[in-house]
């Protein structure tokens, strides 16, 4: 078999639905002497005439008549494989992407999305990865299909597109002095024990950097991978956490959070998403985004967050 010309698999589809070398010849556009060359060949492969002389036809013996059935699927499923990408209808498409969402939106933006693959592309199934990964390494190396969240901008390497952007809110629990305080000051903001989300455990950030400008520091008590973490630590203890005020919006209802203006000027939140070149043009892929785009604009009502 190591031996043996893949290519012949067609010139025996075209001789077993013809049972003609001149036909099969035309079939294939190559010339009759060609062709009858390529039966030899198929002959000495199969140790099987093949097809044999009946007065002026040429009529298939027993071995390929149980051939014929077999190789007309080969050939099909070829031609299937070199058929262009949009012949296939992703809607139909059986497949599992690997995500990495940030924390927020799993709780938020992963339920709407399944609802909506659902109902438009059924076969189509997710599969979370942990924020952990960093995200041009796991793009690249194809460990993560998808990135939606805080993005990083223009990586060359990196097709990246915003969906919608976000602004921070402070958050504490009902009871907190904050809670109860018709204006918050940055003083005040400030002087308030303060927990940050960070994935790499970096204490200090532009909120800082914005008190600092005020000649203010705050104290940071804790710093935790997670929004979800900090809101938790926030409902329990007298902290002060940041969430967005959109996408968190849900959350912050469930663990009856208070919310209020940060009394800095902070630059908003940048959301979108983040694939490989290599994704560009998969229809399937390009589905996903488009699902996406229309859930973080549409139903996750763009800029003003959650929709009720």
């Amino acid at each position: 078999m190591d031996h043996v010309d893949l290519n012949l698999i067609e010139a025996l589809d075209a001789l077993l639905a013809e049972n003609s070398v001149t036909k099969a010849a035309e079939r294939l556009h190559t010339s009759p002497p060609a062709m009858s060359r390529a039966l030899a060949r198929l002959r000495r492969a199969f140790g099987d005439p093949l097809l044999v002389r009946a007065g002026r036809d040429l009529v298939p013996t027993p071995r390929a008549l149980e051939l014929r059935g077999e190789v007309q699927a080969v050939t099909s499923r070829a031609r299937a494989l070199f058929a262009p990408s949009g012949t296939a209808d992703p809607r139909t498409a059986v497949r599992t992407f690997d995500l990495q969402v940030g924390d927020m939106l799993s709780t938020t933006f992963i339920p709407r999305l399944l609802d909506d693959l659902r109902a438009e592309a059924p076969g189509i199934s997710l599969r979370l990865r942990p924020e952990s990964l960093e995200d041009t390494p796991a793009l690249r190396e194809g460990l993560v299909d998808l990135e939606v969240g805080i993005v990083r901008q223009g990586h060359p390497e990196i097709r990246s597109e915003t969906l919608l952007t976000e602004t921070l809110t402070g958050v504490v629990r009902p009871d907190h002095p904050l809670a109860e305080a018709r204006t918050v000051t940055p003083r005040r903001f400030a002087a308030a024990d303060h927990v940050v989300v960070s994935r790499r455990g970096r204490a200090h950030g532009p909120i800082d950097e914005r008190l600092a400008e005020a000649g203010l520091s705050r104290r940071v008590v804790a710093v935790v991978p997670s929004v979800a973490t900090a809101l938790f630590l926030t409902r329990e203890t007298d902290v002060v956490g940041v969430a967005p005020a959109g996408l968190g919006r849900s959350m912050l209802r469930t663990l009856g959070l208070h919310t209020f203006a940060i009394p800095l000027e902070l630059p908003p939140l940048t959301v979108g998403m983040a694939w490989h070149p290599r994704n560009d043009h998969d229809r399937t892929h390009r589905l996903l985004r488009d699902r996406i785009r229309h859930i973080m604009t549409t139903v996750l009502d763009g800029p003003g967050g959650v929709a009720p």
